[in-house]
């Protein structure tokens, strides 16, 4: 019997539907500005007079940071904001860790500005990695010290330079952020370096910091990780298109991820290499259905040939599509497909950890993978990205579409509302991607970035207890 057939019958004779996802689109109520919400929580977007960022009634919104502004340490904040965390610190403030997903040529956008003047000898021994003809490349975090009561930007300045794309990543339980490059450059004319690592940077960084590849954790398109502050254990997306896998991270120290560790790949029990795609009616995995998992043992992992998910897939691990933004919540932890599903609009996944994750009798108590949410109408979901668990338990997801890029609920029985949307238009007539869902400390601050034109970190009060 199929999967698809298997699956069918056991949800069809389910008493609950919990989690039946995006297929509840006879509950979406039409807004006449061209979405949908399957659960009404805020209302419906107020049009912003300012025309940079719409939202619900009792919301506000403060820009803190603007790409190309001066820096605390004489920097610029460099371009293309992306995946971000945030932080308490003792002294009262927090701090938010940036990433810039910027490659080795964007020097229009560079920290150092256009003309690398602002680069000091000081600065150089910090740089991670410089083309063939000397110039650095433009990656990297930027950290900003944020006064939480008046939003005003304390301090700010770069803390990781050198690196290439760093696109999402993710918070550990021990304060620093993992910052992850979304890329296979190998060296050559562009690097003197291999570039597709992770990075992990503490949140107590007072300026530049040593870069330092964590290589146990893989070499590949990098896009989020997420850790279960319970075993230690680092899960990692994969955005790479049409065959990307889901890697579990085992440290040989938890906390200590450069010492090394073991790189796996999970796979669903009973069906080697499945399909998770949902692209074709062929053995399609239903939302709603828990299918049991395991980890399968990955070599070359630093993969010459750039066929780390490739080979995965070969010894059975399950071939999924453009992993994106992941993060841990509710015991569990949350990654998104963004071209997943038949009509490519996006899938969100939830991984449950076995209570015995990475240690002997894992086999007899396994882990189990849900698909949570799929995307049947770009009304409700389009190309979910970068996502975070709300301090209340919903996610919170935002978008990288074609059509007008939003910021979505989803409550936990899978139904999808809307938070926002990105109101202003580029030069080029596109509304950029938001990144970087975030929350301060308090749950009372959404964190996030939208990534161009020019780019600027926004952070959003409003009543978000009253969803709790």
């Amino acid at each position: 019997m199929s999967l698809s057939r298997r699956v069918f019958l056991r949800q069809a004779a389910a008493t609950s539907f919990a989690f039946t996802g995006l297929s509840a689109f006879r509950r979406a109520d039409a807004d006449p500005q061209g979405y949908l919400n399957q659960v009404d929580v805020y209302g419906d977007l107020q049009a912003d007079p300012a025309g940079l960022f719409d939202l619900p009634a009792g919301f506000t919104y403060d820009v803190i940071s603007t790409v190309g502004e001066e820096m605390s340490d004489g920097l610029l904040a460099a371009g293309d904001f992306d995946g971000m965390g945030c932080f308490a610190r003792e002294d009262g403030l927090i701090t938010l860790i940036r990433n810039h997903e910027l490659k080795p040529d964007e020097t229009e956008r560079s920290a150092f500005g256009p003309d690398g003047a602002r680069m000091t000898d000081a600065m150089r021994p910090y740089v991670f990695d410089w083309t063939e003809d000397g110039r650095p490349h433009q990656g990297g975090t930027s950290h900003l010290i944020v006064d939480h009561a008046t939003l005003r930007v304390e301090r700010s300045f770069m803390s990781l330079v050198g690196t290439m794309n760093n696109c999402a990543g993710g918070v550990t339980p021990w304060g620093s952020w993992i910052t992850c490059e979304e890329t296979e450059l190998r060296a050559g004319p562009d690097a003197r370096l291999d570039h597709g690592y992770c990075f992990e940077v503490p949140a107590s960084a007072t300026g530049l910091i040593e870069p330092v590849m964590i290589r146990g954790m893989g070499r590949f398109r990098h896009e989020a990780i997420a850790v279960d502050p319970n075993t230690g254990a680092v899960y990692q997306t994969e955005d790479k298109r049409s065959t990307s896998l889901f890697y579990r991270y085992l440290p040989e120290a938890p906390g200590e991820l450069a010492r090394g560790g073991r790189l796996q790949a999970l796979a669903i029990r009973g069906y080697p290499s499945a399909d998770t795609r949902n692209w074709t009616d062929s053995d399609r995995i239903p939302v709603g259905e828990w299918l049991e998992t395991e980890w399968i043992d990955l070599e070359d992992t630093d993969a010459p040939d750039d066929d780390l998910a490739e080979r995965g897939v070969e010894a059975g691990a399950a071939r999924f599509t453009r992993g994106e933004g992941m993060w841990w919540g509710n015991n569990e932890t949350y990654f998104t497909c963004t071209d997943g599903g038949p009509r490519k609009l996006g899938q969100i996944w939830r991984y449950q950890p076995s209570r015995v994750e990475g240690q002997p009798g894992e086999e007899q108590e396994p882990g189990r993978i849900q698909l949570f949410v799929e995307s049947g109408d770009d009304r409700i979901m389009e190309r979910c990205d970068n996502i975070c668990v709300a301090p209340w338990g919903d996610l919170i997801v935002v978008e990288d579409g074609d059509r007008d890029q939003y910021i979505r609920g989803v409550t936990p029985a899978g139904e999808v509302y809307t938070i926002g949307r990105n109101a202003f238009t580029g030069p080029d007539g596109e509304k950029s991607e938001i990144c970087g869902p975030c929350f301060s400390p308090d749950g009372s601050i959404l964190f996030f970035n939208v990534q161009k034109h020019p780019g600027r970190t926004f952070a959003v009060r409003g009543p978000w207890r009253a969803r709790a």
